[in-house]
């Protein structure tokens, strides 16, 4: 693969998007791999970036564990440079992967070391750079949302999640570059995943109106819950590639909201039973 450069006669306004939460386990990851490969399916030149020094899951999800040689943390430290760890997606032509250290402390990151790192995405003609966020309000956590001109709520409708979720916007509105230097504020996003209509109306889990009255932010998206998000991550998969399924089409419509179109919000409400279900009873 020929080696990527810097381009001084292009200028590229680039967006740095951290997709975050404040619990563990709602879909971050997956929701990172998948509107990264949206964006870059769109035709935009795009990098997703591990945050979360010392698991590191985004490899695996992207189907690329086994091509990591170099990691964010030997680029932020200067013992490699991006042409060295950037990984480029095999789907998505437009699609970089720099992923995390699995054998550092996260202390290795640094405010400086990460901003050198994304001026110099930028100089390299990126749009869009994702921050894959761990989960709560860790030295990852914080970098990740530290530069970020948007930011993706990810939530699960549930209250704890929801709570953690909120504690995260109370981050962003205080503690990130554009709300020291009071600069326009980062623009706040919420993507609820593993959702489901049935479970709502039965009480198990929180509705969109109960999740937006807490919060108070822009929704961008529903992810439905489905089996389809654990086939693809076993796959090596962003589950926006598993064509024709409910999260595939919820995944395209958020990165469609996102690039500014009107889509209608999907998956929303429960489904009714057709005719011949009605009449012969099943699932």
């Amino acid at each position: 693969m020929a080696a990527l450069t810097f381009n001084k006669d292009v200028k590229v306004v680039t967006r740095i998007v951290v997709v975050t939460s404040g619990k563990g386990g709602v879909g971050k990851t997956t929701s990172s791999a998948s509107f990264s490969a949206g964006l870059a399916m769109r035709g935009h030149k795009t990098v997703v970036i591990d945050f979360d020094v010392g698991l590191r899951n985004l490899d695996l999800i992207m189907g690329c564990e086994r091509r990591v040689v170099y990691d964010f943390i030997n680029v932020v430290q200067e013992e490699a440079n991006l042409n060295q760890a950037l990984i480029k997606d095999k789907k998505v032509e437009n699609l970089f992967i720099l992923p995390a250290s699995q054998t550092r402390d996260k202390d290795a990151l640094t405010k400086d070391g990460v901003e050198l790192v994304l001026k110099n995405l930028s100089k390299m003609g990126f749009e869009y750079i994702i921050c894959d966020s761990p989960a709560g309000i860790e030295t990852g956590a914080l970098m990740a949302a530290y530069f970020a001109d948007d930011a993706i709520i990810v939530t699960n409708p549930e209250i704890s999640s929801v709570r953690d979720s909120d504690r995260i916007l109370g981050i962003l509105s205080s503690k990130s570059k554009r709300a020291i230097n009071g600069e326009e504020p980062i623009k706040e996003y919420l993507l609820i995943t593993r959702y489901n209509p049935k479970r709502v109306m039965t009480g198990e889990m929180l509705s969109i109106s109960d999740i937006e009255d807490i919060l108070r932010i822009n929704l961008i998206g529903v992810i439905p819950e489905s089996e389809s998000v654990l086939h693809a991550s076993n796959q090596g998969l962003p589950a926006i590639h598993m064509k024709d399924t409910n999260v595939s089409i919820a995944y395209e419509d958020l990165v469609s909201r996102y690039l500014g179109k009107e889509v209608a919000m999907k998956f929303t409400e429960q489904e009714k039973p057709s005719l011949f279900k009605r009449l012969f009873g099943g699932r």
